[in-house]
């Protein structure tokens, strides 16, 4: 694979993996340049030491802005995406963002574009994320690009925010009060997400295709919450709040400054089991062997690792 690729979103949690996955697969680069746009170049800064990586300051919802950028590159990968906000908001990045990604590789004559989407998602699901993430699909299937679309489950890994997030509050709090405690997931490792991508870019075969990224694990949100707290060395009893309470926990957190931590319409979401249809081909199909959070997310929790690496300091404050 000797092409130019634009990696939209690249500076995310999901976007530095498939990055660095994307400049090793040929050697470091070998030749190929991966243009990562970001509104501030200092939010790329954890990427600029990768070889071939070319950091642009940009606002690719800016259209001329965005049409300069795909001019330049043969292929084009959409990982943008929001979980909170309004109708205005979602419609603004999972629908109208694709519109214009699809207007601009049409004008640079740029075919390729691999778009990232979601497990469950339906044009009369129950919450706006999924909703809008169905009409950005539609509308990126129905402008004659070369597509390919993957929709992954509950991504984890060392820079997830989910699983360091419940292990740091397990080791400050005593219990873990949780709404959506019964939903259920696949939970996907960030790398096999990142390597899907990668390998749907070197396939063509793959053009037209819809891939279900998903873990082989089946888990609920107690049981995910339970094993970061556990990984951590710090579980804690996992406490599930009934439906009118966990709205009255979205709606409270919604009226606080800054983004939530669980909205109304994360806990719409919740209601659709984000777990791997079984219509679909899924990392197997792309010869991707997916690898169970149990393997994975110990290496990153664990005690001298993320939350857990203040233990010593805890002990001292403890004895003193």
């Amino acid at each position: 694979m000797k092409k130019n690729i634009l990696v939209l979103g690249g500076t995310g949690f999901v976007g530095r993996s498939v990055c660095a996955k994307l400049i090793d697969r040929n050697g470091g680069g070998g030749g190929r340049i991966v243009v990562l746009p970001t509104r501030r170049i200092a939010s790329g800064k954890h990427l600029q030491m990768l070889p071939t990586l070319q950091l642009v300051e940009a606002d690719i919802h800016d259209p001329a802005q965005l049409a300069k950028l795909v001019a330049g590159c043969d292929a084009v990968v959409n990982l943008v995406a929001v979980l909170q906000g309004d109708e205005r908001r979602f419609e603004q990045v999972h629908v109208e963002l694709p519109r214009r990604i699809a207007t601009a590789c049409l004008a640079a004559g740029v075919k390729r574009l691999i778009h990232v989407s979601a497990i469950g998602i339906a044009e009369n699901a129950p919450s706006r994320y999924l909703r809008s993430k169905a009409r950005g699909e539609k509308v990126l299937r129905e402008a004659g690009l070369d597509l390919t679309v993957l929709r992954p489950s509950l991504i984890f890994g060392a820079h997830d925010k989910l699983l360091n997030l419940f292990a740091t509050l397990q080791s400050v709090a005593p219990f873990v009060p949780l709404a959506g405690a019964d939903s259920r997931y696949q939970p996907v490792w960030v790398d096999d997400v990142a390597s899907a991508i990668v390998r749907c870019l070197d396939d063509d075969t793959t053009i037209g295709q819809t891939y279900e990224c998903a873990g082989p694990d089946v888990m609920t949100l107690r049981e995910i919450v339970r094993g970061a707290g556990r990984w951590a060395g710090c579980e804690r009893p996992v406490i599930g709040l009934p439906g009118g309470v966990a709205a009255l926990q979205a709606t409270l957190m919604e009226l606080m400054p800054g983004e939530p931590l669980i909205s109304r319409d994360n806990l719409a979401s919740m209601t659709v089991p984000n777990v791997a249809s079984g219509t679909l081909p899924g990392l197997d199909a792309l010869g991707i062997r997916a690898t169970a959070m149990s393997a994975i997310a110990p290496g990153y929790l664990s005690r001298g690792q993320g939350p857990a690496r203040l233990d010593s300091f805890r002990a001292r404050a403890r004895r003193s």
